[in-house]
């Protein structure tokens, strides 16, 4: 009889913990999230804007009501834009905090850092601020990723553009770590396609501040055409250091350099910098009403101008909310999966195309289209252009 009651014991003690290992961070009244920013290092710029982004529009979502009844709480710690920052972080967010899913967590390297802890413990990645393969590949049934990667993006608009321009030597420059590397790759699949090899590779370490000698490597080389692995001050570096130095090439950078903080802080020798995107950057001036609206209402919480970076903030929480609906009261991993898996999001005020979900499908979008700074602004200067 002893070992019965033991034995029963056990066998409910697993099962509530399976429960609860199933619905971390779900209680009767509160959904929470977690979320890693970059906001005090190289990119804090963006990983300020995307906090904000997510909690507009978690604010909204308690003020009417919550989701089924529950309030969502977001928690966000700072990695400083360093993968073992992140990797700290996931831990105290995950078993401390214990949250429900990471949503919009930024960075390639801090993401793939920070998922074997989440996954771990049944913790989805929701919508992270990286467009790498490594988001939806190899498949993961916690992985949700929303934008086309840095791979398509380069590999489909790099062989256009060159022609386009009729160039004859193409370089690259690129951050030596698995974003920088996703875009070199892609540059390489995209002009094969029309037999041309890059001319020059030159790459530099995450957080570097002086881009000249990368800068007067492919100078040096004769490129004309230059596709760049780069974010902000990379981006901003190495424009900057080739204008002083008399060297013109045609530059090319992914929807990591898609940003109204190149052309703020590099001024106008940023003019002329295409880049690959799918949301619009919200300049105010030139928006629609619904768009005006949104922006004065983040403008009034916040005193700061909204981005793309905190549009991404924004639809991230806004299709989690959209699924946890879905997904009903009892929501749990499994039935937040369910709802992801036939969710389809129409195209929204800004710009983002379509997205699709489906089981086997983790990547909503693999769309992106090109953009050009052209006296101090991002003007779309393609259609959307499909793998």
């Amino acid at each position: 009889m002893k070992y019965r009651l033991l034995a029963l014991a056990a066998f409910l003690a697993a099962g509530t913990s399976a429960a609860l290992a199933q619905s971390q961070g779900v209680s009767k009244t509160e959904i929470t999230l977690g979320s890693i920013q970059d906001l005090s290092g190289p990119i804090a710029g963006f990983g300020k804007q995307v906090r904000l982004g997510m909690m507009l529009r978690v604010d909204e979502a308690n003020e009417q009501g919550g989701i089924n009844g529950r309030k969502l709480v977001l928690k966000v710690e700072d990695s400083a834009y360093d993968p073992k920052k992140a990797v700290l972080a996931a831990q105290k967010l995950v078993n401390q905090d214990k949250i429900f899913a990471m949503v919009a967590h930024i960075g390639t390297a801090q993401n793939l850092a920070a998922m074997p802890v989440q996954f771990e413990k049944n913790v989805i990645n929701f919508f992270p601020v990286t467009a790498a393969r490594e988001m939806y590949e190899p498949f993961h049934k916690l992985k949700y990723a929303f934008a086309a990667t840095y791979f398509d993006q380069i590999r489909l608009a790099a062989p256009q553009l060159v022609k386009e321009k009729n160039a004859k030597k193409v370089c690259t420059m690129y951050q030596d770590d698995e974003f920088g590397l996703e875009v070199m790759r892609g540059a390489e699949a995209g002009l094969k396609t029309i037999n041309v090899e890059l001319a020059e590779k030159t790459s530099y370490k995450r957080g570097a501040t002086d881009f000249s000698s990368q800068t007067a490597k492919m100078k040096a080389a004769g490129c004309d055409f230059v596709i760049l692995g780069t974010i902000i001050r990379e981006t901003i570096g190495a424009i900057g250091e080739a204008r002083k130095t008399g060297f013109n090439p045609t530059f090319l950078g992914s929807s990591a350099a898609y940003t109204d903080l190149i052309h703020k802080l590099g001024g106008k020798a940023m003019d002329g910098l295409y880049a690959t995107m799918t949301s619009q950057h919200p300049y105010l001036d030139e928006a629609s009403q619904p768009i005006r609206f949104w922006a004065n209402k983040y403008k009034t919480k916040f005193n700061d101008d909204p981005t793309v970076f905190s549009v991404y903030g924004y639809n991230a929480v806004d299709i989690f909310i959209r699924a946890a609906q879905m997904a009903g009261p009892n929501l749990n991993t499994d039935s937040f999966i369910k709802a992801m898996d036939s969710m389809t999001v129409a195209p929204d005020m800004f710009g983002s195309p379509a997205l699709t979900f489906t089981a086997q499908k983790r990547l909503g979008n693999d769309a992106s289209r090109l953009s050009q700074i052209q006296e101090g602004k991002w003007k779309v200067v393609s259609e959307y252009i499909k793998p």
